[in-house]
Order: C-alpha cells, then sequence, then structure tokens
C-alpha cells in the first residue's frame, strides 16, 4: 500500500509564537482530506528556526490531536547530536510513533562523518527511526552504502526520505538496499516521484503539496494502489501541475500557507523571521496555478 505523509506547516502567531488551534486546524485539514499521517517539524515546518520549548509544546499538541489518527513521524534534527537525541527521546517517551533525523548541515560531510551522525543517534533513541537526505540543504548525500552499514547496525532504522528530484537516487536505494532489508520503507520526497518510487518498491512519499490538497495526494496514492492506469495518469498530471508551487517562491512554505489560507483553513500566514509572508505577486501567480487545477 502506497504511503502519503504531508510534512505539515507550523502555524505560528504574530509573536513568533506557536498558533496551537492553528496547528489543530492544518492538522484537521491534512487527515480530512485522506493522507495517511504527518510528519511533524519537517524542512517545511520550519524545525530549522524554531525554539527548543516551541518544539516540545508542538510535540505533546500533536500526540493529543494526530497520534490517534494517523502515523505521526516528528522530526528531531539538532546540528548535536546530543541534543537531537534528546528531543527523539522527547518524542518517542510522548507517543510519536517514529523520529525523522537529518544529518548536521552547514558543513558538507564525508562518509564516515555521516555515518557516525546517525549512528550515535539511532543507538540511542528507543524507537523507530526515519533517516532524512536532502543534499541541496546538507551538502552532502546519505548514500545507499552507508545505509547499508546502518541498518545492519540499527534494526530501528526503518526507513529513508530521499528529497531528491532524480529518482534515479532513490532506485539505487531500492535496488541496492530491498534484497538484504525487504521491510525498509524508502520514500519520496518530491510528490510527483511517488508512482515511480512506489512501483519500483518503495512505501510510498512524504510530499509537501499535501498541505495544500490533501485531497489530490491521497487520491493519487490509492490510484497507485489500484494499478489503474487512467486514474494514475489523472493523478499525476494534476500533481506535475501542483509542482509549479516550489518555484513560485524561495523557500515555498509561505506559499503553502497562502494556499491553504485560500481554501478556508484557520491559521495565519506568519512565518518564523527571516521568512516572510507570499507576496501579492506571489499570491496571484498560486491563485492562477490552484485554479488550474481545481479545473482539471
Amino acid at each position: 500500500m502506497a504511503t502519503y505523509y504531508a510534512p505539515a506547516v507550523t502555524a505560528f502567531d504574530a509573536d513568533g509564537g506557536l498558533d496551537r488551534d492553528g496547528s489543530v486546524a492544518v492538522w484537521d485539514h491534512i487527515l480530512g482530506g485522506g493522507v495517511d499521517g504527518i510528519v511533524l517539524m519537517g524542512s517545511t515546518g520550519e524545525f530549522f528556526s524554531m525554539r527548543p520549548e516551541d518544539k516540545r509544546e508542538l510535540i505533546d499538541l500533536a500526540v493529543e490531536h494526530v497520534a490517534s489518527r494517523g502515523d505521526l513521524v516528528v522530526g528531531t534534527s539538532c546540528l548535536r547530536v546530543d541534543d537531537t537525541v534528546e528531543l527523539s527521546r522527547y518524542a518517542i517517551d510522548a507517543g510519536a510513533h517514529a523520529v525523522i533525523v537529518i544529518s548536521p548541515f552547514y558543513f558538507a560531510l564525508d562518509d564516515t562523518s555521516i555515518e557516525a551522525y546517525f549512528s550515535a543517534v539511532a543507538g540511542q533513541v528507543d524507537g523507530d527511526v526515519y533517516l532524512y537526505n536532502f543534499p541541496a540543504r546538507t551538502g552532502h548525500d546519505l548514500s545507499a552504502e552507508v545505509t547499508r552499514n546502518l541498518l545492519r547496525r540499527h534494526p530501528n532504522v526503518v526507513g529513508y526520505k530521499d528529497t531528491v528530484l532524480d529518482v534515479g537516487h532513490t532506485r539505487r536505494l531500492l535496488t541496492e538496499l530491498l534484497p538484504e532489508f525487504p521491510a525498509f520503507r524508502v520514500l519520496a520526497g518530491f510528490d510527483e516521484n511517488l508512482h515511480h518510487v512506489v512501483t519500483s518498491g518503495g512505501a510510498g512519499a512524504i510530499g509537501g503539496l499535501a498541505n495544500l490538497y490533501p485531497e489530490i495526494c491521497a487520491a493519487y496514492a490509492r490510484a497507485v494502489d489500484g494499478g489503474d492506469a487512467a486514474a494514475i495518469a489523472a493523478q499525476q498530471r494534476r500533481i506535475d501541475v501542483l509542482m509549479g508551487l516550489y518555484s513560485l517562491a524561495t523557500p515555498f512554505f509561505p506559499l503553502l500557507k497562502e494556499g491553504m489560507i485560500r481554501r478556508g483553513v484557520a491559521l495565519e500566514r506568519h512565518c518564523t523571521p527571516p521568512h516572510h509572508a507570499a507576496t501579492p505577486e506571489q499570491a496571484d501567480a498560486l491563485a492562477a496555478l490552484m485554479a488550474r487545477v481545481e479545473a482539471m
């Protein structure tokens, strides 16, 4: 069965604090659209600029409102191993189903350092761990070879999010790792790659578009499950159009919030500084894209 997780945006108030009501509205919208679960505090959730106390508060709130309705995977990445371990333990103890961890960013790392970081985290967390590969943000790649070493040492490493446009990279993970580790869950990091990844043996996708149109993403996953070529093609074309959102603004998560508000989700446009809300020009471009998709 193809899994589709939404890396949920985080709702903030005008003072930069958590908007608890807005967060619940986001999760209700996403889960009400039929996707399988939520990844909390991923890149789309602005984890990199959140206060530690806000992270813990958001975890507790999500366990209360999400964990009984779908899978809850919590992003716990920090630049230091001990901080990542501490937050991961907090999330697992609170009731999260798993954590997802990206390697330290700023300086590019060699394979020895990448493996050491993930191994140190996985070895100290009593719960399921997903590895998160995002070379465009970390400056380095989590290779199939390093992943294999980690899987042989840490049975709690259960999955891998591959945020790369090149599906050949994901295909190599699948062909090299699944024969030895058939239960390992490899998920696409871009929505448009779901079909290819699943038909190559992957588990699904963790895609940001599920914030805006969870019902389209859920329909895409169910079409892939059903093997109906016409249904897959129809949903793929809608996803392909929506992929244009990622190029309308840098970063793109303010546009997701703008679009969700346009769809009636009760959250504010606020983001963590220095990120700002969508400009009027960006909002107009997004509205045109949404109208195009909704007419398909």
